[in-house]
């Protein structure tokens, strides 16, 4: 008998791994409509579909390993981070997918709020808030829309030696900003910018990119607390922000 692995699991949805099979289990079917539209459009390795019988996705593994992890260094080469800004320029480069992302207005209500509920809840210092907060309105800017991921953690990204095989994960793949895309690749991981840089290319503005750092962490880690995980690990969102302020 095969045993079950618990990948993640929280209170909306969990994954499983059964031998080479993953099944993603999603209240929200809408939801998965958007991720198995999404990888059936992007340009970019994805897990083979086995089967579907909703709430349950059944997906093949990939082969190789993620590009690393939040709070641990990588042990993937120079050339497999390139690989990585390359298949991101690619699927930046495709046409749009039929979802809309979010928009300045409700990036900016979202900020808003995670800052009031931080502040409010003393999770975090306020004076750390506020110097994030006034790095992250920078990326609140207009932007040429692109299909991006949407949720590109490195942990998402397969590679095999200096090749990428797959990227999982697509629920919140939408038409949005590009740099948001590059900034959560290298989240925690600055070291590796210059390399996704050289795979991916022209049109990248490091500013925004920090920008990005201080707001995906300011919103993630209240999703984090709310969902019983520790934003305040060893290199995770919480170092991420004391870093930015530095």
């Amino acid at each position: 008998m095969e045993s079950v692995e618990v990948v993640a699991a929280h209170h909306e949805r969990a994954t499983v791994r059964v031998g080479n099979v993953f099944l993603k289990i999603d209240g929200d079917q809408a939801r998965t409509d958007a991720e198995v539209a999404a990888m059936t459009l992007a340009p970019v390795p994805t897990p083979e579909i086995l089967w579907r019988t909703p709430p349950v996705l059944a997906l093949a593994a990939l082969t190789g390993s993620p590009l690393g992890r939040l709070g641990a260094p990588s042990t993937e080469s120079s050339a497999a981070w390139s690989a990585a800004g390359a298949a991101v320029r690619m699927l930046h480069d495709a046409p749009l997918p039929p979802r809309p992302g979010r928009g300045l207005d409700e990036l900016a209500a979202e900020l808003d709020r995670a800052c009031e509920w931080l502040i409010a809840t003393s999770v975090l210092p306020a004076d750390l808030v506020t110097r994030n907060r006034r790095i992250a309105e920078a990326a609140l800017r207009p932007w040429r829309p692109v299909f991006i991921h949407g949720d590109l953690q490195l942990a998402h990204v397969f590679v095999d030696g200096d090749e990428v095989t797959g990227v999982i994960d697509w629920s919140e793949a939408a038409s949005g900003d590009a740099m948001y895309d590059l900034a959560t690749l290298t989240l925690g991981h600055t070291e590796h910018l210059g390399e996704v840089i050289a795979g991916y290319g022209t049109d990248v503005d490091l500013g925004v990119i920090r920008a990005w750092w201080s707001l995906r962490s300011l919103r993630g880690v209240r999703w984090l607390v709310e969902h019983g995980f520790d934003p305040s690990a060893p290199g995770c969102e919480v170092d991420v922000l004391k870093a930015q302020a530095g």
